[in-house]
C-alpha cells in the first residue's frame, strides 16, 4: 500500500483523486505498479493491468492493492471492478470507499464475482492523500485551484497595470498545459474590464488546444458585449456575484468539477479569505518591481496564530519545479478535514457519502 501510495503522486490534483494500485503475485511479489494520470486517462487499476499484461504477467489469482475502492462506473473510461473481474485478480485490498456515488458500489460488484475484498489498510493515509477532493465531493462544490503569476516581491502588475509578461515562456506554457485539464477558468470583472483576456488554452504555436475551459467571469459589473473573453464557441458564462460560495455552487450545477481561479488581486483573496482554495500554483519570476499591484489583498489576517498555513505538495510533478527562469510552486490547503467521510474498516460493510450527483468524478 505504500508503494500505490507514492505512486498515486504521480498524477495531477483536480476533479479525480490520486489513486495508485499493485498488482502482487500469489506469493506477494510485486508484479506491476499504476496510477491514474488524470481525467480520461486509464484509471490507476487498470494501468496496473495493463503493466502486468505488457510485462507478460499470468493475473489468475493474484492480488491488487489500491488506495481506493474499484469504481463501478462507465465514465471516459470503462468500470475498474469489471476490469478486475475480466483480469482474473482474485483478491482487493484497499484503503477507503469510493464517495462519489455513481463511482461506487465496487467492492459489492466485486464480491459478487467471487473475488475476496478487504478494506481499511492504511485509510487515514490515503485519506490525507486526497483529502482536498473528499473535501470537495462532501459538500458538492468543485475543487479549486488557484493560480498565481507573480515577481520576486509579490506582484502581479507595475504601476502602470502592465502584466505581460511576468512569467517565462516555459511557466506560459505550462498554465496553458493546466487550462486544458480544468473544467472552467474563472477572473473577475475587473480583469476582464482592465485586462481583456481570451482566457483559452493554446498550443505552443498561438493554435487553440482541442479541449477548451468554461470561461467563467464573477462580479456585479457588466461584461462588455465585444470582451474577448466571451468568444464566439459558447463557453462563457457571466457568474453574477461576489460571493465565492456562490459562484463555485452555480459552476458546479453546470458540471464544473475542477475550476481554476486566476485572478486578479480581489478574487483570488476572496477565495483564499473565504477557506475555499484547495490547490495553489504560484509561478515566481525573478524579477522585482518594488510597487504596483500586489497579488493579494487584505485576508482580514491580523495575527500570526491566525495564517494560513499550506504544505508543499509533490503531486503531479513535485513542489518545486523550474521553467525557465521561474520557479513553479505547488502547494496544498492545510485546512480542517473535518469533512472527510470516514474510512470503512470492514469487508462487507461499505457506508457511503452523501455526495451524489458527481456527473464527471470518480477516478
Amino acid at each position: 500500500m505504500d508503494v500505490a501510495l507514492a505512486a498515486a503522486l504521480g498524477g495531477p490534483r483536480g476533479a479525480n483523486p490520486l489513486v495508485g494500485a499493485v498488482v502482487l503475485s500469489p506469493g506477494g511479489e510485486q508484479l506491476a505498479v499504476g496510477y491514474h494520470r488524470g481525467a480520461g486517462t486509464a484509471h490507476a487499476e487498470a494501468d496496473a493491468i495493463l503493466e502486468a499484461r505488457r510485462q507478460g504477467v499470468d493475473l489468475a489469482g493474484t492480488t491488487m492493492v489500491v488506495t481506493l475502492e474499484p469504481c463501478n462506473h462507465v465514465g471516459r473510461t470503462g468500470p475498474c471492478a469489471q476490469a478486475i473481474i475480466e483480469a482474473g485478480i482474485s483478491k482487493v485490498i484497499y484503503a477507503v470507499d469510493d464517495p462519489h456515488d455513481p463511482a461506487a458500489g465496487g467492492a459489492r460488484t466485486l464480491q459478487a464475482a467471487g473475488v475476496d475484498v478487504e478494506s481499511g489498510l492504511a485509510a487515514d493515509q490515503a485519506l490525507n492523500l486526497n483529502r482536498e477532493w473528499f473535501d470537495a465531493v462532501a459538500t458538492k462544490r468543485p475543487f479549486v485551484t488557484l493560480h498565481i503569476a507573480q515577481t520576486l516581491d509579490s506582484r502581479i502588475a507595475a504601476v502602470d497595470g502592465t502584466s505581460q509578461w511576468i512569467s517565462s515562456p516555459e511557466s506560459l506554457a505550462d498554465n496553458h498545459g493546466l487550462r486544458g485539464l480544468i473544467d472552467a477558468i474563472l477572473v473577475g470583472t475587473g480583469t476582464v474590464l482592465i485586462d481583456d483576456p481570451r482566457l483559452t488554452a493554446r498550443a505552443s504555436d498561438g493554435s487553440l488546444a482541442e479541449r477548451q475551459p468554461l470561461r467563467a467571469v464573477m462580479g456585479l459589473r457588466d461584461v462588455p458585449e465585444d470582451a474577448a473573453v466571451r468568444g464566439t464557441d459558447g463557453l462563457f458564462v457571466h457568474l453574477k456575484t461576489r460571493d465565492p460560495a456562490e459562484a463555485l455552487s452555480q459552476l458546479f450545477h453546470q458540471g464544473v468539477r475542477h475550476v481554476m481561479v486566476e485572478g486578479g488581486s480581489s478574487i483570488l483573496s476572496t477565495f483564499l479569505a473565504a477557506g475555499l482554495v484547495d490547490e495553489l500554483i504560484v509561478y515566481l519570476a525573478p524579477t522585482l518591481l518594488g510597487s504596483g499591484t500586489p497579488a493579494l489583498n487584505d485576508l482580514g489576517i491580523t495575527t500570526l496564530a491566525d495564517a494560513q498555513h499550506w504544505a508543499w505538495d509533490e503531486a503531479g510533478g513535485g513542489a518545486v519545479q523550474n521553467l525557465g527562469n521561474d520557479l513553479r510552486l505547488h502547494l496544498r490547503s492545510m485546512r480542517s478535514a473535518a469533512t472527510t467521510p470516514a474510512a470503512s474498516t470492514t469487508k462487507n460493510s461499505i457506508p457511503r457519502s452523501e455526495a451524489a450527483e458527481y456527473v464527471t468524478g470518480g477516478h
